[in-house]
């Protein structure tokens, strides 16, 4: 029990150090949902970021998947204290299907993300519709909830 508490008070140590908002630097972290798997996120602006992710999901046809957004973000949409972004975007989507030819598509992101003021992480939830090309044309949606640490 001692162990656990020191280690719960280096970590807001460590924590409350950090006073910055995430809207800068690089984020890796995780997302849960279709797909699964790693996210990041690298601000070019204080409200342009690249977006990218590798996951698996875990549908009827197993399948690895890779894809790349540009995100726009719009700051003070909601009337709060709390640093709430709406974000938005277009991206590609590649993804390897078990058994199948690999696909190729377009698709568009929307989501919100929440920023802590004294956290070096940020909060997500997306949903992005998908419209695959090649090597047929194909209509979906993914999306899902995370977590990224930022490194800055």
């Amino acid at each position: 029990m001692k162990i656990n508490l020191t280690k719960i008070i280096f970590v807001l140590v460590i924590l409350s150090g950090v006073s910055f908002a995430q809207s800068s630097g690089f984020g890796l972290g995780i997302i849960l949902g279709e797909p699964t798997g790693i996210s990041a996120k690298y601000w070019t602006t204080s409200s342009t970021a690249f977006d990218f992710g590798l996951g698996y999901s875990f549908e009827k046809h197993s399948r690895m998947h890779l894809h790349a957004d540009y995100l726009f973000h719009v700051k003070n949409i909601f009337n709060t204290t709390e640093n709430i972004l709406l974000y938005y975007g277009p991206g590609a989507r590649l993804r390897f299907v078990e058994n199948a030819d690999a696909r190729l598509g377009f698709r568009f992101d929307v989501g919100l993300v929440w920023i802590p003021r004294n956290a070096p992480i940020d909060v997500f939830v997306e949903i992005a519709p998908l419209l695959d090309i090649i090597p047929e044309t194909d209509f979906s949606v993914n999306g899902g909830i995370g977590v990224r640490y930022f490194f800055n």
